[in-house]
C-alpha cells in the first residue's frame, strides 16, 4: 500500500518519538479497493500534545481535541491525528459521553462503525484487521463491528452511512446489520437534517442505489415520509407497468449519477398519490402531478437543508419533467433560452429516465423524439446559434449609440430582439438587429 508523502512522515516522526502510529480507517479501505483516497487519518497512542510536540514546528490546529483529534498541515495538506480511544455511552444517538484514551490499537478500532472501516495498516507491520475488514471487502459486504444494534444506538446517522456505503460500492449489508438497520430506522428523526443530507446525495448516486431505495424503502420513509403515499400506489394507466414508488426507483439509476439529477427523479412523481383520477373506463390519470410534485421537493429539500441552487435546480426539472415540445430547433431555442443550456440538457436526461421506467411497448417513439430534440440542441450549441441575450449580435451599449435611452427601454429594446430571433423573425447580425431596434425606437 502506498502511503501518501505527508501521512508517511507524521508516522515516522510519531515512531522516531518511541510512539505508535498508523493511517486507519477510509484510507486503508480505498486504498485496497484501487482508488485513491481523498484523506488521510492517523492514530496513536501519543496524546493530542504529544503529537504537536513531536511534530513541530508543523502547524496543528486542535479540531478536536476533547476527544483526542488533532489536525497537522503538511505542505498546505491536512492530516487527521487521533489518540488511541474508547467510548463512553451515546445518550443523544449522536456523540460520546465521554471518550477514554487507551493504549491498544484493538481498542480504538473496536468502536469504529463497519469492519470496511475498522482496519489500519503500517507500512512495516503491514495490515492491523481484528474484525475482518478485509474479507467483507472482498465479499461486499457492509458489517457492523461487534453488535449492530449497539453501533446503531451511538449514532444513527451510521444507518445513514451503512446505506450510503453500501450504494456506492454495490455491497451487500449483512444480515444482523440490515435488520438492526431497519429496527433503528427511527433513530434518524433525531438526527441534524444537514447531516442526512450529505449522506444521501451520495448515496443517490451510488451504482447499488437502486437495490438500497427498494430494499430500505422504510428507513427513506424516515427522512422523506411523502414516500409512503407512493410505496404499492398503482398507476392503472397503459404506460405504466409499475407502481410509482418502483417506476421512481427504476428511473433513478436511468440517469447518470448526478446528484441534481437523482434528487430530481428521486422527486418528480411524489406528488402523483396526491393528484389521481380515474376516468369512466378506470385509466388512471395524475393531471397537475408535475407542479404540484414540485412544490413537495422544493419543501423536502427546504426541510434536508440543501442549499439554494440545488433547490432551485431540482425543482424547475420536477416541474418540465412531463413538459411536451416540438422536436424542431425554433422551440429546443426557446426552452433553452428559458432554462439554460445546461438545465435543457438535464432536462433531456429526465425525460429520458421517465420513458426507460414506463411500459416498453410505448418507449421506442418517445425514445425517438427526445433524441431528435438532444440533436436539435447539439445542432444549435455547436454551430453557436444565438439563444440568449449575451448571444445577439448587438447589445445595450449599440442601443444607446443609436439614440435608446438606457435603463427600462434598453431592456425592453433587447428582450424584442431577442423574442424576433428566437422567432426567426430576424437574422442575428448587427445590420438587421439594430434596423429593428430603430424601427421599435419610432413606433
Amino acid at each position: 500500500m502506498r502511503i501518501e508523502e505527508g501521512a508517511l512522515f507524521i508516522l515516522e516522526t510519531l515512531e522516531s518519538h518511541g510512539f505508535e502510529a498508523y493511517v486507519v480507517g477510509g484510507c486503508v479501505r480505498d486504498s485496497l479497493l484501487g482508488k485513491t483516497p481523498q484523506d488521510w487519518d492517523i492514530c496513536t497512542n501519543a496524546l493530542p500534545d504529544d503529537v504537536k510536540r513531536c511534530t513541530a514546528p508543523l502547524p496543528v490546529i486542535e479540531t478536536g481535541i476533547q476527544h483526542g483529534t488533532v489536525t497537522v498541515i503538511y505542505h498546505h495538506m491536512s492530516y487527521e491525528v487521533t489518540t488511541y480511544r474508547t467510548e463512553g455511552s451515546y445518550s443523544d444517538n449522536r456523540r460520546p459521553d465521554y471518550v477514554k484514551f487507551v493504549r491498544e490499537l484493538k481498542e480504538d478500532l473496536s468502536r469504529r462503525d463497519f469492519t470496511i472501516n475498522a482496519m489500519a495498516y503500517h507500512p512495516k507491520r503491514g495490515l492491523a484487521d481484528y474484525f475482518g475488514g478485509k474479507e467483507d471487502l472482498q465479499n461486499g459486504i457492509i458489517r457492523c463491528v461487534g453488535n449492530a444494534e449497539v453501533r446503531f444506538d451511538e449514532d444513527g446517522l451510521r444507518i445513514m452511512r451503512a446505506l450510503r456505503f453500501a450504494s456506492v460500492y454495490g455491497f451487500e449489508t449483512e444480515s444482523q446489520t440490515a435488520q438492526a438497520i431497519l429496527e433503528k430506522k427511527e433513530h434518524l428523526c433525531r438526527i441534524a437534517a444537514e447531516r442526512i443530507q450529505v449522506e444521501l446525495r451520495k448515496l443517490l448516486s451510488g451504482k447499488g442505489a437502486d437495490n438500497i431505495l427498494t430494499r430500505y424503502r422504510e428507513v427513506f420513509e424516515v427522512i422523506i415520509p411523502e414516500i409512503h403515499a407512493m410505496a404499492g400506489f398503482a398507476q392503472n394507466n397503459p404506460h405504466h407497468v409499475f407502481d410509482v414508488w418502483t417506476h421512481t426507483v427504476k428511473s433513478i439509476v436511468a440517469v447518470p449519477p448526478n446528484e441534481i439529477l437523482r434528487l430530481t427523479m428521486l422527486l418528480h412523481d411524489i406528488g402523483k398519490p396526491l393528484c389521481y383520477t380515474e376516468d369512466e373506463s378506470g385509466t388512471g390519470h395524475f393531471y397537475n402531478h408535475a407542479e404540484e410534485s414540485a412544490r413537495l421537493a422544493r419543501m423536502i429539500l427546504n426541510r434536508l437543508r440543501f442549499e439554494k441552487e440545488t433547490i432551485r435546480a431540482v425543482t424547475e426539472l420536477v416541474q418540465y419533467h412531463g413538459l411536451d415540445i416540438p422536436a424542431n430547433t425554433r422551440c429546443v431555442k426557446r426552452w433553452m433560452n428559458r432554462l439554460g443550456a445546461e438545465q435543457f440538457r438535464r432536462l433531456t436526461e429526465v425525460w429520458r429516465a421517465d420513458i426507460l421506467a414506463q411500459a416498453p411497448q410505448f418507449q421506442s417513439e418517445k425514445l425517438e423524439k427526445i433524441q431528435q430534440i438532444t440533436v436539435c440542441m447539439q445542432t444549435v450549441l455547436e454551430q453557436g446559434q444565438c439563444f440568449r441575450r449575451k448571444d445577439l449580435a448587438v447589445n445595450g451599449r449599440d442601443l444607446i449609440e443609436i439614440g435608446i435611452p438606457p435603463g427600462k427601454q434598453v431592456g425592453a429594446v433587447l428582450d424584442f430582439l431577442m423574442e424576433s430571433v428566437l422567432e426567426e423573425r430576424a437574422e442575428n447580425s448587427r445590420e438587421e438587429l439594430l434596423r429593428l431596434a430603430r424601427e421599435k425606437m419610432d413606433e
